[in-house]
Parts: structure tokens; C-alpha cells; sequence
């Protein structure tokens, strides 16, 4: 599913009216109709509930305008508020503002007294409707709307924000000054960018999309560079599995990985690329862990390394590597191998040797933090799965940075590299030269826990040993992977969950993708509502 800007946004709906002949009101009309379908569809029929609306001067206010049309219509006892003069609203705003005002509608508008009445009805309303501001917001919110938007977000209702939560940038995420925390975001056409980036995470709610009526065709025609990762888009892809199958139809992945007090991130790893569908799994671990891993691992084969006294990697390993891992179908490097000096100058002379496809992570990382160029040498398909740490290093900025700009880092070290990159974190994206950006929307903070990133290793180079490109592979993997977690923190809760859980839980992720993949888009946004705390 495409996630667009605020500019292809504007893009798409001015398309629609210059080559399809769709009238703006008439997109303002669809986009009132589909938010009012959600709205039922969500809490139910709305006869008899007192409904506030807040409608800034622009189309969304105008939007929100025809939801309270919609909802009179129903039987619902709306209270709107306009936070601006009449003469302010724009063509379509004013148009729907007439044929609001015309069925009866109560209404009053944006003079200071309107504060205390908004007050008011905050006490008694059961649903309140933001469509103070658009996608297209580029200033700071202050005075009497930023206090309004401080006393809803204090309110025990539950709020629907129109297309995205006022105050916040649709590009971004970024809060402009003050930003509706949103119960849902009911996004009009397509979802926006700001939604998946900074505050937007927080702030948007359960995700749902609203068809407006733009022909199919503008979008599909419309060259737009972020996508959001569906169920559906990962069902299609998910390796076959043919009934005449024998386990070297599934590949034999190859996990270098651990160090002295860091077996478990080995083990962790191998196993996630078993339970994603892998044929054979063999771990190379320094020599001297051998016996602990081997107490820890049934399905798993493993093979001693030579090590050093620091029972970690070093220049003995490189040759045995070399010959381990270019007889497999795929690498996953980086678990838990530390960064001893020994094993910075081993991986970084060991990396440009192999020939098959590899996914780096963790340690690994960090030793190319050292001298990033070896890339510059791989032969094979590379993947990166930083997270944000771990990026400041190999772009040689901070992990602020990266936060403030999770896009712009993970496309900068992707084109810098060559290589496809998973930035981990909420809302993982994956990068690749040539590519769309990817957006993960599974995945809670429950996942914040130790050993989940070795998972999701483990289950990138299984996909990977599966078949699937390096960019497919990373895609699906990182959906399953939040699916998983999503999956495992439901005995638990967040608090409770811990890596082992997620990866025993990657089969049902898989079962789950394979029985919901025709429902609703909307299946597959994220449903964290942070309002109601769940």
C-alpha cells in the first residue's frame, strides 16, 4: 500500500479532478461518507450520541462539516465548532458549511468565548471529530486551538482524527507546536507519511483508510517512493512450500556468530532461521563455546571455530569461515561475536571473501563501523539490520540524528553502501537501492527486549536460504517478525514477553498471514491505541 506526502497527496487529488473529471466537493463528499462507515463500523450505530466536532477554515474542516452532516442524517445530536470566521473557509468548506448549517446543524464559531463552550461540551460528547488541520499544516499551533487541542487530548472520549491528527506534519511526524492524540486516524485515500515517523507513531491511534473516490488508476499510475508493508503483499510472497519438498529444497543457512557470555544471541538466531521454514541450520561458533551451544541446540548443527583466548573470534577463524560459510546457502553474521580488535580485523577481512548472499547484524555492524569501504569489495548480496545505535556508527553521526530523520539515515547508508538496510525500531523501514522504502506496521513495545533483533536476523536469512531476494526477503521477514511479537505478547503482555517467546511464535505469524490475507487492507495497519493503553 502506497503512503504518500503531503505534495503526491495534493498530486493525486488534483489528477482526479483535471483528468477523471471528479469534482473537489465531490471527493469532500466521498471522503465524509467513508469516515462515517468507519465510524459506525468502529463504535456502532450513531443515533441518539452526542457527537463534537472541531473544523478548521481548510478542506479538512470542510471534511469534517460533511461527517457532521452525515451523522445529523443518522440521528446523532452533533455540536460543531468552526475555528475560524465564516469568511475564512475555503470554496468547499464554505459549500458544505451551507448544507450543514441548512439541515439544522448547531454550530458556533471561532470568537475566544468559544474555549469555555468547547469545555463544556468536552464533559458531555461520547465522540469527538478532528478536522481542525490537514496534511498540509507547515506552521505552529499556538493560542486558543493549541489550549483546545491540550483539553481534548485530556478528555476521556475517544478522538477520530480526519486523515491525520491536527498539529502533526504529514511529511514528518514532527508535533507542530500542540497535536491531537488521535484514538484513530481515519487517513482519506491513502495513509500519509508523518502517520509511520516521530510523534506520528504515538499520536495517529488505530490506523483505518477511507476511499474517497480517486480512480484507481491515479494511484497505481503515480510514482510514489514509500510503501506500507501489507499482509497480503507477504502472503504473496512467502516461499512455496512444493509437497514433493525434502529439506534441501529449503536451503542450508549459516549462522556465524557468538562470543564469550553471548551464546544466547547464537542460539536465538539459528533458531528463528529454523522456525521461518529453513531445511538445515549449522552455527559457527568460536571453538571453546562449542560444548555450551551444543546442550542448548537440538535441530541445529554446529561447527567449531578455532578462537582466541578471549574465546571470541580472531585471524585463526577467517580461513575456517571461509570455508564454512561459502557452502551454504546464505550467512547470517554478527550475533553476539563482540568487538574484540581481534574480531573487527577478522570480519573485516572475512566479509569481502564470501560469495553468498549475507545478513549483517549487530557486532558485525559495529566492526564495519571501523572501516565501512570493505563493503566497497563484497561480492554478495548484502543486508544491513542496524538499529539506530548501531546506524549512528556506520554513518558516523548519532543515534539523535537517526531518530530525528529515520528515512533520510537509512536511504543515506543504503546508497552509500549499495546494500539492502532494515533500520529496527518502531516502525522498522527497509531501504535498497532502486527500491521503494518499506514500512513495517506490525510490531509493539514489548519487542524492546534483548535477543529480538538476533531473531529477526535468523529469520531474514532463512527467507533468504528460501529462495527470496535480499530486499523481498528483508520485507517479509521484518513483517513476520512484528507479526510474531504481536503474537507472543498477547499471553504475556509487553512487559513480560521475551525473544524466546517470538520465536517459538513464528509459525502461527505464518498461519496468520495465510488465513488473513484476503481481508481488509485495514487488517494489516497498526492497531495500537495508545489512548486506551492497549
Amino acid at each position: 500500500m502506497k503512503v504518500a506526502t503531503t505534495k503526491e497527496m495534493r498530486s493525486l487529488d488534483q489528477q482526479a479532478i483535471d483528468e477523471h473529471g471528479v469534482s473537489s466537493l465531490a471527493l469532500m463528499e466521498r471522503a465524509g461518507e467513508g469516515v462515517v462507515h468507519i465510524i459506525e463500523k468502529t463504535y456502532g450505530i450513531m443515533t441518539g450520541k452526542n457527537i463534537l466536532i472541531l473544523a478548521g477554515a481548510g478542506n479538512n474542516g470542510g471534511d469534517g462539516l460533511v461527517v457532521g452532516r452525515l451523522l445529523m442524517q443518522r440521528g446523532a445530536k452533533v455540536t460543531t465548532y468552526i475555528l475560524a470566521n465564516i469568511e475564512s473557509l475555503t470554496s468547499d468548506a464554505l459549500a458544505n458549511f451551507i448544507r450543514y448549517r441548512d439541515l439544522g446543524g448547531t454550530f458556533t464559531t471561532a470568537p475566544p468565548s468559544t474555549l469555555q463552550n468547547i469545555l463544556k461540551s468536552l464533559k458531555t460528547t461520547e465522540l469527538i471529530i478532528d478536522a481542525i488541520f490537514g496534511t498540509g499544516l507547515s506552521r505552529p499551533v499556538e493560542g486558543m486551538i493549541a489550549s483546545i487541542i491540550e483539553h481534548i487530548n485530556m478528555s476521556d472520549s475517544p478522538v477520530i482524527s480526519i486523515d491525520i491528527p491536527s498539529g502533526l506534519s504529514g511529511d514528518t511526524g514532527e508535533i507542530l507546536g500542540s497535536a491531537i492524540q488521535a484514538t484513530q486516524t481515519i487517513s482519506l485515500a491513502l495513509p500519509k507519511r508523518g502517520m509511520f515517523f516521530n510523534h506520528g507513531i504515538t499520536h495517529s491511534g488505530t490506523i483505518s483508510i477511507a476511499d474517497i473516490g480517486i480512480p484507481p488508476s491515479c494511484i497505481d499510475n503515480t510514482p510514489i517512493g514509500t510503501y506500507l508493508i501489507t499482509g497480503s503483499w507477504v502472503y504473496k510472497h512467502l516461499p512455496d512450500r512444493p509437497h514433493d519438498a525434502h529439506k534441501g529444497t529449503f536451503g542450508h543457512v549459516g549462522v556465524i556468530a557468538g562470543s564469550v557470555g553471548k551464546t544466547g544471541a547464537a542460539v536465538l538466531a539459528s533458531q528463528a532461521a529454523l522456525r521461518i521454514g529453513s531445511g538445515r541450520v549449522s552455527l559457527a561458533i568460536p571453538a571453546t563455546l562449542n560444548d555450551i551451544v551444543e546442550t542448548m541446540l537440538i535441530e541445529v548443527m554446529t561447527e567449531p571455530i578455532p578462537d582466541i583466548s578471549a574465546r571470541a573470534f580472531g585471524s585463526a577463524s577467517v580461513e575456517p569461515l571461509i570455508e564454512f560459510s561459502n557452502k551454504k546457502t546464505a550467512l547470517a553474521i554478527g550475533p553476539g561475536i563482540g568487538t574484540h580488535i581481534e574480531t573487527i580485523d577478522a570480519m573485516i577481512d572475512l566479509i569481502p571473501q564470501l560469495t553468498v548472499p549475507c545478513v549483517l547484524d549487530a557486532d558485525a555492524l559495529n566492526c564495519l563501523a571501523k572501516n565501512i569501504t570493505v563493503l566497497d569489495r563484497a561480492q554478495s548480496e548484502i543486508i544491513l539490520t542496524p538499529h539506530p545505535g548501531e546506524m549512528a556508527n556506520l554513518l558516523g553521526c548519532t543515534s539523535s540524528d537517526v531518530c530525528q530523520d529515520r528515512l533520510g539515515a537509512a536511504t543515506k547508508l543504503s546508497k552509500k553502501t549499495g546494500a539492502t538496510v532494515v533500520l529496527k525500531g518502531a516502525r522498522t523501514l527497509v531501504t535498497s537501492p532502486n527500491q521503494p522504502v518499506a514500512i513495517c506496521p506490525t510490531g509493539n513495545a514489548g519487542m524492546a527486549t534483548a535477543g529480538t533483533g538476533d531473531a529477526l536476523t535468523g529469520i531474514i536469512v532463512g527467507l533468504i536460504s528460501q529462495g527470496l531476494s535480499a530486499y523481498t526477503a528483508a520485507i517479509t521477514g521484518v513483517y513476520l517478525h512484528g507479526l510474531a511479537g504481536d503474537i507472543a505478547t498477547a499471553p504475556h503482555a509487553s512487559v513480560g514477553m521475551i525473544a524466546s517467546d517470538l520465536v517459538t511464535s513464528i509459525p502461527e505469524a505464518i498461519r496468520t498471514i495465510s488465513t488473513t490475507a484476503t481481508g481488509s487492507l485495514n487488517h494489516h495497519l497498526p492497531t495500537h491505541d495508545v489512548r486506551s493503553g492497549t
